[in-house]
């Protein structure tokens, strides 16, 4: 089977046996990065779960045999299935209700560890990765995170090797010029955060702006279930009286908690003991240049939980 076609999923006879078992573990062995491809394509942990699904499903149907590469196989398959939910995606997106922010995930500390797979799915990186193109985007994460050649992109994407190079090259500039600045240490964002969380519980104005950078940007996303800012919020006075203002409104028992959220710290919020947010940030210069903070209930179900990331396989 040519590796660039279109995995086989009608004429293959059913796996048994040596063969099944051998699909069944190829699959376990990269499930994790499969899963972490999908989601970093799609922000969505719920729709990338679909796509491994529809994934494993094809996988089953394919001929081993004709199989050379498990792990490229299966990064092509799910690159393409989430191609098509990308798109997909796009038009829900239209008809959301305010902001649109990525799915947070609680995640463990060895994800925080690796300094490239902790960029790779920050909140920061992406809310840039949502101003790609599909295709953009697939070839970006592809690369630039997960290090696949040119000539495995153009058959996960379905273009050729030079034009995968230069959407690669146009990807890489367009997300250079929105990203992060700056590397910070995540003892340092941990300090950053916790003297916001000070100021964020005592309601203290001052003290909220001195950890906000002049020209942050806060952008909120209830879904239109849960009450948040219709669209994002610019300026560091302005975000820090809306902030004070909403809880001062509040007649609840408001707390907070550090956690590792997409391998950076944040906050989860809790309100009468009950999940309620999730804060994520961006640093710069020992401020905070970007808050986002994560409302909707369908986007706050993988916080009591760790999900497991990595952009390697166990084999």
């Amino acid at each position: 089977m040519n590796e660039r076609s279109e995995p086989t999923t009608g004429t293959a006879e059913p796996l048994a046996g040596g063969r099944m078992d051998s699909a069944i573990e190829a699959f376990v062995a990269h499930r994790n990065l499969l899963f972490t491809v999908a989601y970093e394509m799609l922000g969505s942990a719920a729709d990338a779960e679909d796509v491994l699904q529809e994934t494993w499903l094809r996988w089953m149907k394919v001929d081993m045999e004709q199989v050379r590469d498990q792990r490229a196989y299966l990064v092509r398959i799910t690159t393409r299935r989430s191609l098509d939910r990308l798109r997909t995606m796009s038009r829900r997106k239209e008809d959301y209700v305010g902001s649109w922010l990525p799915e947070p995930l609680l995640t463990a500390p060895d994800v925080a560890e690796d300094v490239e797979l902790a960029e790779s799915v920050s909140m920061a990186l992406m809310i840039v990765l949502e101003t790609l193109s599909p295709t953009e985007r697939a070839v970006f994460v592809l690369r630039e995170a997960f290090g696949i050649s040119h000539d495995e992109i153009a058959a996960a994407v379905g273009k050729s090797p030079a034009a995968v190079r230069q959407i690669a090259h146009r990807a890489r500039e367009h997300v250079d010029a929105r990203r992060p600045r700056e590397e910070v240490a995540p003892g340092q964002a941990r300090a950053v955060l916790a003297s916001f969380q000070r100021a964020f519980e005592t309601r203290d104005l001052q003290g909220l702006l001195d950890v906000l950078a002049p020209q942050i940007v806060l952008i909120s996303d209830g879904g239109g279930v849960k009450q948040a800012a219709p669209r994002p919020i610019t300026g560091a006075e302005k975000v820090a009286r809306f902030i004070v203002g909403g809880l001062g409104k509040a007649d609840v028992v408001l707390t907070s908690d550090h956690t590792l959220v997409n391998g950076n710290p944040a906050l989860v919020l809790r309100v009468n003991g009950e999940i309620d947010g999730v804060i994520a940030v961006r640093v710069e210069n020992a401020r905070i240049a970007g808050l986002y903070y994560v409302r909707n209930p369908e986007k706050l179900t993988r916080i009591e939980s760790e999900t497991p990331l990595t952009l390697r396989s166990t084999r």
